[in-house]
């Protein structure tokens, strides 16, 4: 849409708005008048009159609450007819996020974007890349009698997630992963046995899924980033513990894919040091062992 619009034009394309409004509605200038209490003369002179004039900002935020849209679509000040309470409701949602490893809604969202290229800053190691050993080690205590189930759907995710022709970009703070191989902080109590057959699994994984699935690792203390999934340009999700906050605004979805990619160019290893990294590691975690 132009920045500058001449005032008569304006005038033209607010009524043709205000007729196509009314016809979607099936309101009738006489109801039209009644709902925004003026003569049915003045709204017939809305439909027709040929000048600039616009009418005020009283008559006009009147007719879009009558018709159910906003004043800015009718002045052609925005392309969406929806009012901004219908725009936020509609690209903000929020969803329980239960403490589980299967989540039907966090699938639907990767189905839904399956092709396009979906950014993930997880909260911890991605669960669909842990192996049962630590999927059973974290939530086992939690689930109980169900962990089996849920481990084995988890498995299945990334049996879909190798099929579905969706390019994954990781980025995890650069801790994260340290202080996995270290057990310490969230991994504290790790045994290296688990903590080994993990960095084995990520090996195979870079290995086999490179380059669809690249994983980046950045400085927190340079930059941060909240849990959060970008799926491709469809919609963004943020992790808040309890609950999942989701835009589909396109503006945010760019807005935090900028983030994301701020997140990547900057990062201290990139995908292809990755694997060397979790060597490293790998060889730390072998070298504490005791000798039999």
């Amino acid at each position: 849409m132009q920045d500058k619009i001449d005032k008569r034009d304006r005038a033209a394309q607010f009524r043709l708005r205000l007729a196509r409004a009314m016809e979607d509605r099936n309101v009738s200038q006489s109801a039209l008048a009644r709902q925004i209490g003026v003569d049915r003369s003045t709204v017939s002179q809305l439909l027709t009159d040929e000048g600039a004039r616009l009418p005020n900002a009283h008559v006009v935020g009147s007719c879009a609450s009558a018709l159910g849209v906003s004043a800015d679509w009718l002045l052609c000040l925005s392309d969406r007819p929806e009012s901004a309470a219908e725009l936020l409701a509609s690209s903000l949602t929020m969803a329980e996020a239960p403490r589980a490893l299967v989540d039907e809604r966090i699938f639907e969202w990767h189905k839904e974007a399956a092709g396009y290229k979906i950014r993930y800053v997880p909260a911890t190691l991605p669960d669909m890349l842990k192996t049962r050993m630590v999927l059973e080690w974290e939530y086992a205590p939690h689930l109980g009698r169900t962990a089996d189930q849920a481990i084995g759907a988890s498995a299945d995710r990334l049996t879909w997630m190798r099929s579905a022709q969706s390019d994954y970009e990781i980025a995890m703070p650069l801790y994260e992963i340290d202080s996995f191989a270290n057990a310490t902080g969230y991994y504290e109590g790790l045994c290296p046995k688990i903590r080994l057959e993990q960095i084995d699994h990520l090996l195979a994984l870079c290995q086999q899924l490179y380059p669809r699935m690249r994983i980046y690792l950045f400085d927190a203390k340079r930059l941060y980033s909240a849990p959060v999934t970008i799926f491709g340009p469809l919609l963004c999700v943020f992790y808040a513990g309890s609950h999942y906050m989701a835009f589909r605004d396109r503006d945010r979805i760019e807005t935090f894919t900028r983030h994301f990619d701020t997140l990547v160019r900057e990062a201290d290893l990139t995908a292809r040091d990755f694997p060397d990294h979790l060597r490293q590691l790998r060889a730390a975690i072998s070298g504490s062992l005791p000798t039999e």
